[in-house]
Protein backbone atom coordinates (compact mmCIF):
# COMPACT_ATOMS: atom_id res chain seq x y z
CA UNK A 1 0.00 0.00 0.00
CA UNK A 2 1.35 3.41 -0.95
CA UNK A 3 1.15 6.07 1.74
CA UNK A 4 1.52 9.39 -0.09
CA UNK A 5 2.42 11.16 3.15
CA UNK A 6 5.47 9.02 3.92
CA UNK A 7 7.91 11.04 1.84
CA UNK A 8 6.71 14.23 3.55
CA UNK A 9 7.37 12.89 7.05
CA UNK A 10 10.78 14.55 7.31
CA UNK A 11 9.33 17.94 6.41
CA UNK A 12 6.24 18.05 8.60
CA UNK A 13 2.92 18.99 7.02
CA UNK A 14 2.21 18.35 3.35
CA UNK A 15 0.62 21.21 1.41
CA UNK A 16 -2.84 20.42 0.01
CA UNK A 17 -1.74 20.91 -3.59
CA UNK A 18 1.24 18.52 -3.51
CA UNK A 19 1.65 14.76 -3.56
CA UNK A 20 -0.38 11.91 -5.05
CA UNK A 21 -3.99 12.96 -5.66
CA UNK A 22 -6.01 10.75 -3.36
CA UNK A 23 -8.93 11.83 -1.21
CA UNK A 24 -7.43 13.94 1.60
CA UNK A 25 -3.97 12.51 0.90
CA UNK A 26 -5.06 9.06 2.06
CA UNK A 27 -3.00 5.92 1.47
CA UNK A 28 -3.73 4.45 -1.97
CA UNK A 29 -4.18 0.86 -3.03
CA UNK A 30 -5.81 -1.13 -5.81
CA UNK A 31 -5.11 -4.45 -4.09
CA UNK A 32 -8.20 -6.01 -2.43
CA UNK A 33 -5.89 -7.91 -0.06
CA UNK A 34 -4.80 -4.58 1.41
CA UNK A 35 -8.37 -3.72 2.36
CA UNK A 36 -8.32 -6.23 5.22
CA UNK A 37 -8.54 -4.24 8.44
CA UNK A 38 -9.67 -1.09 6.63
CA UNK A 39 -12.79 0.64 7.96
CA UNK A 40 -13.69 2.79 4.94
CA UNK A 41 -12.60 2.77 1.31
CA UNK A 42 -13.06 5.65 -1.12
CA UNK A 43 -14.01 4.46 -4.63
CA UNK A 44 -14.26 6.55 -7.80
CA UNK A 45 -16.99 5.86 -10.37
CA UNK A 46 -16.02 8.05 -13.35
CA UNK A 47 -18.89 7.64 -15.81
CA UNK A 48 -21.45 10.04 -17.28
CA UNK A 49 -22.85 8.13 -20.26
CA UNK A 50 -26.32 8.11 -18.69
CA UNK A 51 -26.82 11.83 -18.13
CA UNK A 52 -29.94 13.43 -19.61
CA UNK A 53 -28.57 16.97 -19.82
CA UNK A 54 -25.03 18.37 -19.65
CA UNK A 55 -22.24 15.74 -19.47
CA UNK A 56 -18.93 16.01 -17.61
CA UNK A 57 -19.48 14.18 -14.33
CA UNK A 58 -16.96 11.52 -15.39
CA UNK A 59 -14.38 13.99 -14.07
CA UNK A 60 -16.22 14.51 -10.77
CA UNK A 61 -14.24 12.04 -8.69
CA UNK A 62 -10.97 13.74 -9.66
CA UNK A 63 -12.34 17.15 -8.77
CA UNK A 64 -13.56 15.94 -5.37
CA UNK A 65 -10.20 14.36 -4.60
CA UNK A 66 -8.35 17.53 -5.67
CA UNK A 67 -10.60 19.69 -3.51
CA UNK A 68 -10.38 17.50 -0.42
CA UNK A 69 -8.48 18.82 2.57
CA UNK A 70 -5.36 17.38 4.10
CA UNK A 71 -6.00 15.30 7.26
CA UNK A 72 -6.78 17.24 10.38
CA UNK A 73 -9.37 17.53 13.14
CA UNK A 74 -12.94 18.53 12.42
CA UNK A 75 -13.18 21.58 14.66
CA UNK A 76 -16.83 21.10 15.58
CA UNK A 77 -16.83 17.30 15.87
CA UNK A 78 -13.50 17.34 17.70
CA UNK A 79 -12.11 14.31 15.85
CA UNK A 80 -9.80 13.55 12.96
CA UNK A 81 -11.59 10.58 11.36
CA UNK A 82 -8.98 10.02 8.68
CA UNK A 83 -6.01 9.52 10.98
CA UNK A 84 -6.86 8.97 14.61
CA UNK A 85 -10.16 7.10 14.59
CA UNK A 86 -10.68 5.18 11.36
CA UNK A 87 -8.44 3.40 8.93
CA UNK A 88 -9.45 4.89 5.60
CA UNK A 89 -7.86 4.30 2.19
CA UNK A 90 -8.43 5.46 -1.36
CA UNK A 91 -9.20 2.36 -3.45
CA UNK A 92 -8.91 4.20 -6.75
CA UNK A 93 -11.48 4.09 -9.54
CA UNK A 94 -13.69 1.27 -10.76
CA UNK A 95 -12.43 0.04 -14.17
CA UNK A 96 -15.30 1.51 -16.19
CA UNK A 97 -15.57 1.07 -19.97
CA UNK A 98 -16.43 4.30 -21.81
CA UNK A 99 -19.59 4.15 -23.94
CA UNK A 100 -20.64 0.84 -22.36
CA UNK A 101 -22.77 1.75 -19.32
CA UNK A 102 -23.90 -1.83 -18.66
CA UNK A 103 -20.33 -3.11 -18.31
CA UNK A 104 -19.33 0.05 -16.43
CA UNK A 105 -22.11 -0.57 -13.91
CA UNK A 106 -20.91 -4.16 -13.54
CA UNK A 107 -17.37 -2.89 -12.89
CA UNK A 108 -18.60 -0.42 -10.26
CA UNK A 109 -20.66 -3.09 -8.52
CA UNK A 110 -17.73 -5.52 -8.52
CA UNK A 111 -15.36 -2.89 -7.11
CA UNK A 112 -17.75 -1.92 -4.32
CA UNK A 113 -18.31 -5.64 -3.61
CA UNK A 114 -14.54 -6.04 -3.09
CA UNK A 115 -14.68 -3.30 -0.44
CA UNK A 116 -17.62 -4.95 1.30
CA UNK A 117 -16.06 -8.41 1.15
CA UNK A 118 -13.08 -7.07 3.09
CA UNK A 119 -15.40 -5.77 5.81
CA UNK A 120 -14.99 -2.11 4.87
CA UNK A 121 -17.64 0.49 4.16
CA UNK A 122 -17.67 2.06 0.67
CA UNK A 123 -17.84 5.78 -0.07
CA UNK A 124 -18.31 6.23 -3.81
CA UNK A 125 -17.48 9.41 -5.71
CA UNK A 126 -19.40 9.88 -8.98
CA UNK A 127 -20.04 10.11 -11.78
CA UNK A 128 -23.66 10.57 -12.81
CA UNK A 129 -26.35 9.40 -10.43
CA UNK A 130 -26.86 6.15 -12.31
CA UNK A 131 -23.82 4.85 -10.41
CA UNK A 132 -26.09 4.60 -7.35
CA UNK A 133 -27.69 1.56 -8.94
CA UNK A 134 -24.59 -0.67 -8.95
CA UNK A 135 -23.17 0.62 -5.68
CA UNK A 136 -26.45 0.22 -3.76
CA UNK A 137 -26.98 -3.20 -5.37
CA UNK A 138 -23.62 -4.30 -4.02
CA UNK A 139 -24.44 -3.02 -0.53
CA UNK A 140 -27.90 -4.61 -0.54
CA UNK A 141 -26.46 -7.95 -1.56
CA UNK A 142 -24.31 -7.76 1.57
CA UNK A 143 -26.89 -6.39 4.03
CA UNK A 144 -30.28 -7.12 2.44
CA UNK A 145 -32.71 -4.40 1.26
CA UNK A 146 -31.47 -1.10 2.60
CA UNK A 147 -33.12 2.06 3.77
CA UNK A 148 -32.19 5.08 1.67
CA UNK A 149 -31.70 8.76 2.47
CA UNK A 150 -31.55 10.57 -0.85
CA UNK A 151 -30.57 14.26 -1.17
CA UNK A 152 -31.55 15.52 -4.61
CA UNK A 153 -33.40 18.06 -6.71
CA UNK A 154 -35.02 15.16 -8.57
CA UNK A 155 -36.53 11.86 -7.44
CA UNK A 156 -34.75 9.76 -10.10
CA UNK A 157 -37.74 7.44 -10.05
CA UNK A 158 -38.69 7.57 -13.72
CA UNK A 159 -39.41 4.28 -15.46
CA UNK A 160 -37.47 5.75 -18.35
CA UNK A 161 -35.89 9.04 -19.40
CA UNK A 162 -36.11 10.04 -23.07
CA UNK A 163 -37.10 6.44 -23.80
CA UNK A 164 -34.09 4.93 -21.98
CA UNK A 165 -34.74 2.65 -19.02
CA UNK A 166 -31.10 2.85 -17.88
CA UNK A 167 -30.49 6.48 -16.85
CA UNK A 168 -29.42 8.73 -14.02
CA UNK A 169 -33.13 9.60 -13.77
CA UNK A 170 -34.34 6.01 -13.34
CA UNK A 171 -31.83 4.53 -10.91
CA UNK A 172 -34.02 4.77 -7.80
CA UNK A 173 -37.03 3.30 -9.58
CA UNK A 174 -34.92 0.34 -10.67
CA UNK A 175 -33.46 -0.17 -7.18
CA UNK A 176 -36.90 -0.24 -5.57
CA UNK A 177 -38.39 -2.50 -8.24
CA UNK A 178 -35.47 -4.93 -7.94
CA UNK A 179 -35.87 -5.13 -4.16
CA UNK A 180 -32.48 -3.63 -3.29
CA UNK A 181 -34.05 -0.56 -1.62
CA UNK A 182 -36.93 -0.92 0.84
CA UNK A 183 -39.42 1.76 -0.30
CA UNK A 184 -40.96 2.00 3.16
CA UNK A 185 -37.53 3.05 4.48
CA UNK A 186 -36.75 5.47 1.66
CA UNK A 187 -36.86 9.26 2.12
CA UNK A 188 -36.04 12.02 -0.39
CA UNK A 189 -34.90 15.49 0.72
CA UNK A 190 -34.60 18.74 -1.27
CA UNK A 191 -36.95 18.13 -4.21
CA UNK A 192 -37.92 21.05 -6.45
CA UNK A 193 -38.15 22.11 -10.09
CA UNK A 194 -40.04 20.70 -13.03
CA UNK A 195 -39.56 16.91 -12.91
CA UNK A 196 -40.93 14.32 -12.27
CA UNK A 197 -44.70 14.35 -12.63
CA UNK A 198 -47.85 12.79 -11.29
CA UNK A 199 -47.08 9.28 -12.55
CA UNK A 200 -43.78 9.06 -10.68
CA UNK A 201 -45.17 10.55 -7.47
CA UNK A 202 -48.18 8.24 -7.64
CA UNK A 203 -45.85 5.25 -7.92
CA UNK A 204 -43.86 6.53 -4.91
CA UNK A 205 -46.92 7.09 -2.74
CA UNK A 206 -48.19 3.58 -3.45
CA UNK A 207 -44.92 2.19 -2.08
CA UNK A 208 -44.56 4.42 0.96
CA UNK A 209 -41.65 6.56 -0.23
CA UNK A 210 -41.51 9.87 1.67
CA UNK A 211 -40.61 13.10 -0.14
CA UNK A 212 -39.50 16.38 1.44
CA UNK A 213 -39.66 19.30 -0.98
CA UNK A 214 -37.64 22.46 -0.54
CA UNK A 215 -40.70 24.25 0.81
CA UNK A 216 -40.85 21.59 3.54
CA UNK A 217 -37.23 22.28 4.44
CA UNK A 218 -37.85 26.04 4.49
CA UNK A 219 -41.18 25.98 6.30
CA UNK A 220 -40.62 23.15 8.79
CA UNK A 221 -36.89 23.54 9.36
CA UNK A 222 -33.91 21.19 9.25
CA UNK A 223 -34.54 19.60 12.66
CA UNK A 224 -38.07 18.52 11.72
CA UNK A 225 -36.83 16.99 8.46
CA UNK A 226 -34.09 15.13 10.35
CA UNK A 227 -36.61 13.78 12.85
CA UNK A 228 -38.80 12.52 10.00
CA UNK A 229 -35.82 10.87 8.29
CA UNK A 230 -34.65 9.09 11.44
CA UNK A 231 -38.17 7.90 12.21
CA UNK A 232 -38.85 6.76 8.65
CA UNK A 233 -35.70 4.72 7.97
CA UNK A 234 -35.75 3.01 11.36
CA UNK A 235 -33.02 0.86 12.85
CA UNK A 236 -31.88 -1.20 9.85
CA UNK A 237 -28.95 -0.56 7.52
CA UNK A 238 -29.14 2.72 5.62
CA UNK A 239 -27.41 4.06 2.53
CA UNK A 240 -26.83 7.79 1.93
CA UNK A 241 -26.96 9.13 -1.64
CA UNK A 242 -26.10 12.80 -2.18
CA UNK A 243 -26.70 14.41 -5.56
CA UNK A 244 -24.78 17.68 -5.47
CA UNK A 245 -27.61 19.43 -7.33
CA UNK A 246 -29.59 19.36 -4.07
CA UNK A 247 -27.61 22.55 -3.46
CA UNK A 248 -28.71 25.85 -4.95
CA UNK A 249 -26.57 26.69 -8.01
CA UNK A 250 -25.16 29.62 -6.05
CA UNK A 251 -23.39 27.01 -3.90
CA UNK A 252 -22.89 24.32 -6.55
CA UNK A 253 -22.79 25.64 -10.14
CA UNK A 254 -20.72 22.66 -11.31
CA UNK A 255 -23.42 20.14 -12.08
CA UNK A 256 -25.27 19.02 -15.18
CA UNK A 257 -28.84 19.70 -14.00
CA UNK A 258 -28.77 22.84 -11.79
CA UNK A 259 -32.07 24.01 -10.35
CA UNK A 260 -32.51 27.34 -8.50
CA UNK A 261 -34.04 27.40 -5.04
CA UNK A 262 -32.01 24.64 -3.42
CA UNK A 263 -30.27 24.13 -0.12
CA UNK A 264 -27.27 25.98 1.17
CA UNK A 265 -24.06 24.12 1.89
CA UNK A 266 -24.57 24.81 5.60
CA UNK A 267 -28.05 23.23 5.53
CA UNK A 268 -26.76 19.99 4.01
CA UNK A 269 -23.89 19.89 6.50
CA UNK A 270 -26.39 20.29 9.34
CA UNK A 271 -28.46 17.42 7.96
CA UNK A 272 -25.39 15.19 7.71
CA UNK A 273 -24.37 16.01 11.27
CA UNK A 274 -27.87 15.44 12.67
CA UNK A 275 -28.31 12.14 10.81
CA UNK A 276 -25.09 10.78 12.33
CA UNK A 277 -26.77 8.25 14.69
CA UNK A 278 -28.20 6.22 11.80
CA UNK A 279 -26.52 2.89 10.97
CA UNK A 280 -25.11 3.90 7.60
CA UNK A 281 -23.51 1.15 5.53
CA UNK A 282 -22.35 3.29 2.60
CA UNK A 283 -22.50 6.62 0.84
CA UNK A 284 -22.21 8.06 -2.63
CA UNK A 285 -21.76 11.67 -3.72
CA UNK A 286 -22.56 12.29 -7.38
CA UNK A 287 -23.16 14.70 -10.27
CA UNK A 288 -20.14 16.98 -9.77
CA UNK A 289 -19.27 18.33 -13.23
CA UNK A 290 -16.09 20.41 -12.87
CA UNK A 291 -16.29 21.97 -16.34
CA UNK A 292 -19.22 24.08 -15.11
CA UNK A 293 -17.80 24.80 -11.67
CA UNK A 294 -16.59 28.17 -10.43
CA UNK A 295 -13.74 28.53 -7.93
CA UNK A 296 -14.20 24.82 -7.09
CA UNK A 297 -17.33 25.64 -5.09
CA UNK A 298 -19.07 22.42 -6.09
CA UNK A 299 -16.08 20.10 -5.68
CA UNK A 300 -15.28 21.65 -2.29
CA UNK A 301 -18.84 21.10 -1.11
CA UNK A 302 -18.77 17.46 -2.20
CA UNK A 303 -15.40 16.88 -0.54
CA UNK A 304 -16.62 18.36 2.74
CA UNK A 305 -19.85 16.35 2.61
CA UNK A 306 -17.77 13.18 2.46
CA UNK A 307 -15.54 14.37 5.30
CA UNK A 308 -18.55 15.32 7.43
CA UNK A 309 -20.14 11.94 6.76
CA UNK A 310 -16.99 10.26 8.06
CA UNK A 311 -16.81 12.55 11.09
CA UNK A 312 -20.47 12.44 11.94
CA UNK A 313 -21.12 8.74 11.64
CA UNK A 314 -18.09 6.61 11.13
CA UNK A 315 -15.79 8.47 13.49
CA UNK A 316 -18.05 7.40 16.33
CA UNK A 317 -18.52 3.76 15.42
CA UNK A 318 -18.09 1.80 12.22
CA UNK A 319 -21.49 0.58 11.01
CA UNK A 320 -22.45 -3.00 11.96
CA UNK A 321 -20.96 -5.70 9.75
Amino acid sequence: MIDPLTRWAAYGEKPDYAGLMTYAGLPYTEDPAELVGVDVAIVGAPMDELTSDSPGTRFGQRAIRAASCAPGPHLEAGVDPLRSVLRVVDFGDAPILPADPVRSHAAIQATVAQVLAAGAIPVILGGDHSIAEPDIRAVAEQFGPVGLIHFDTHTDTGKEVFGATLSHGSCMYRLVESGHVDPERYIQIGLRGYWPGAEEFGWQQERGIVSHFMHDVRDRGIRAVVADAISHVGAGPVFLSVDIDVLDPAFAPGTGTPEPGGMTTAQVLTLLEELAPLPFVGMDCVEVAPAYDHAELTANAAAVFVWTYLCGRLAKAVAPR
